[in-house]
């Protein structure tokens, strides 16, 4: 049996009007071509955002600035000279001082500019929350040696050597990214250039971290 579609009219005698079913077929097909379009529009919006998340220098934070420890103290040029030479092993055997006040500003050896010219890239992985490339090495390529954090901030002086780091790994079959990273298959001997700095203990890595001292920031150089 055929249907038949009205809807109200006032001007009409029964105060319906008449409706052919190919319009409602046509109202139909009308509303599943917008459905498309808004399909496409979010599909569109959404590889858009997650380029951009996925772009290493156009990361931005998810925590605000305060949220980081000593955020003012991170983030700042590394500067000229002829640096220290320092190992693994000299890191991990810093002492460690009481946590420091949240504003309290670089002393001491955080003043001094270091290398470490040997060392094994064991970890990497970006952190979506203030957007820091976070780098744990090791002396040895053994992935349960003891481990010191090296971090490249997000800030526009450390953009190149960031996409060193994200483009070398990548030659090698590992993505890093906020949403991807971990250890390596295959430590990478690496040399770190940057200014130490005296973090808190707080779970800032992995279990093999041994150390609240970091290199931050940093610049790396693989070898």
């Amino acid at each position: 049996m055929a249907r038949h579609f009205y809807r109200k009219d006032p001007s009409s005698r029964h105060g319906l009007e008449f409706l052919h079913p190919k319009a409602v077929r046509l109202s139909r097909k009308t509303v599943i071509r917008v459905q498309a379009m808004l399909l496409a529009v979010f599909v569109s919006l959404s590889c858009n955002t997650l380029n951009h998340v996925e772009n290493i220098c156009s990361c931005l934070p998810l925590l605000p600035d305060i949220s980081d420890y000593r955020h003012n103290q991170n983030h700042v040029p590394i500067p000229s000279g002829t640096p220290m030479q320092i190992t693994v092993q000299d890191i991990l055997a810093w002492p460690e001082t009481a946590v420091l006040p949240p504003d309290a500003p670089r002393s001491g050896r955080e003043l001094q500019l270091v290398q470490v010219a040997q060392a094994f890239l064991i970890n990497a992985s970006e952190n979506p929350g203030d957007c820091d490339v976070h780098l744990e090495i090791a002396a040895t390529a053994d992935k349960n040696a003891p481990r010191v954090i090296i971090e490249t901030p997000v800030d526009s002086e450390y953009c190149s050597n960031r996409q060193l780091i994200q483009s070398t790994l990548a030659q090698h079959g590992f993505k890093m990214d906020t949403t991807h990273g971990g250890d390596l298959i295959t430590p990478l001997p690496i040399s770190v250039l940057g200014l130490p700095f005296e973090d808190f203990e707080h779970g800032r890595g992995s279990p093999q971290v041994a150390t609240v001292w970091e290199i931050h920031p940093a610049v790396v150089t693989f070898q």
